[in-house]
């Protein structure tokens, strides 16, 4: 029964990467085609004001993010193969 949690807790985190890694392409995206960006530039992107720090900091919070991420799968997905496999030892 803990196996399951464990996997849906993987599939949660997985759906959380995904997320992360295709909401800075919607913003790009909206952008692009003339809109605010979704609320970044409410004017457009003609008349846009944000400091050239901004994109760097936003792609070291966002790979941070996925690297958190993808380390919380793994230790889930060890844990879950341990349990797994003490579940299946033949005791004496």
């Amino acid at each position: 029964m803990a196996v399951l949690f464990i996997r849906i807790a993987v599939l949660i985190l997985s759906l959380a990467a995904v997320g992360i890694a295709i909401v800075p392409l919607l913003v790009l995206v909206e952008l692009l085609r003339g809109g605010t960006g979704y609320g970044i530039c409410p004017e457009g992107i003609s008349a846009c004001d944000i400091p050239y720090s901004a994109g760097p900091e936003m792609v070291l919070l966002l790979v941070s993010a996925l690297f958190a991420l993808v380390l919380g799968i793994r230790l889930l997905m060890r844990l879950a193969r341990r349990l797994r496999d003490d579940a299946y030892q033949v005791t004496q």
